[in-house]
């Protein structure tokens, strides 16, 4: 049964006027005749009583007319959500994401897709490092991630959102708290607290490659999975961290955060995603996040 049938049912149906109906239509009238006298053959009964001055439906027409409606509606309401997904209207994007690179910018990102696209659901996956991110970005299980630049994996592209200082945080009760700058170095005998040294962190993985630079490996005496943990336990006097200018928000008694002495050091933080990509939603949403997350100034290469 073709549509084009269902199409001209309703339209006599409801003008009860072949005339009328084929205008509706944007047809001549005896191919409008042709395919309803074509439907009533295909459902074997008369949908249509006529004569040469009114037009009314049988029983038989007046029983078909309510599903016919439904299903029409159905198809267009079908055929309507088909194209607003291919416009990224509609849809699931995965975010993987974890720590600090993602504090401020994840609330701001899905705020923002949820208030330009109602239809595009975000599957957050916590406790996502930025290596780890990358990982699966690359490998296509997450379709985007907040990971730390420079990205080098073939067929990933990423955009910087946003770049933070590594700072020391340690006990308030430290020696070296009373001190406005902290020399690395000077953390040597230090016991330190860190993130899990295979999860994936960049934090963790600078922080190794800073203090190494200075001269010592960091002893870590305690890993816990994010930096509210983390601060806790230096605040509790198990050890020193480094950590980042975007958790100094997090203040607890016992608790002081210092910058470095000498060459900052720097990360970037970024959203990766893989070029290939079909997704129109994924589009869509990195759309919005040019927006809500703008790349910071000279760093737009």
């Amino acid at each position: 049964m073709e549509l084009r049938y269902l199409t001209a049912f309703v339209a006599v149906a409801e003008e009860l006027h072949f005339g009328r109906a084929a205008r509706r239509l944007h047809m001549a009238q005896p191919p409008l005749s042709q395919q309803i006298r074509q439907l009533e053959k295909e459902l074997g009964v008369q949908l249509f009583e006529r004569n040469t001055r009114s037009v009314r439906l049988t029983s038989a027409g007046q029983s078909f007319l309510k599903p016919v409606r439904t299903v029409l509606a159905d198809l267009d309401l079908a055929v309507r959500a088909v194209k607003a997904a291919g416009r990224g209207e509609y849809g699931r994007v995965t975010v993987g994401f974890a720590g600090a690179s993602s504090h401020e910018a994840l609330p701001l990102l899905t705020r923002a897709v949820r208030a330009a696209h109602p239809g595009i659901e975000l599957v957050l996956t916590g406790q996502t490092y930025a290596n780890v991110a990358l990982t699966r970005v690359a490998e296509g299980s997450l379709d985007l991630g907040f990971v730390r630049l420079p990205v080098t994996q073939p067929g990933v592209q990423a955009r910087a959102i946003g770049e933070e200082e590594l700072v020391c945080a340690l006990p308030a009760d430290h020696e070296l708290a009373r001190r406005d700058r902290i020399p690395l170095a000077a953390l040597a005998d230090d016991p330190f607290v860190s993130f899990p040294a295979n999860a994936g962190s960049s934090v963790r993985a600078v922080t190794v490659a800073a203090c190494e630079a200075a001269g010592f490996t960091p002893r870590v005496v305690q890993e816990a999975p994010d930096s509210h943990t983390i601060l806790a336990l230096v605040a509790a006097g198990v050890g020193v961290t480094l950590t980042l200018t975007s958790v100094q928000h997090i203040q607890q008694t016992g608790l002081a955060y210092r910058p470095l002495e000498g060459e900052p050091v720097r990360m970037r933080a970024a959203l990766a995603w893989r070029t290939d990509n079909p997704s129109a939603a994924l589009r869509a949403v990195l759309a919005v996040a040019e927006q809500a997350l703008p790349t910071p100034p000279g760093d737009e290469d």
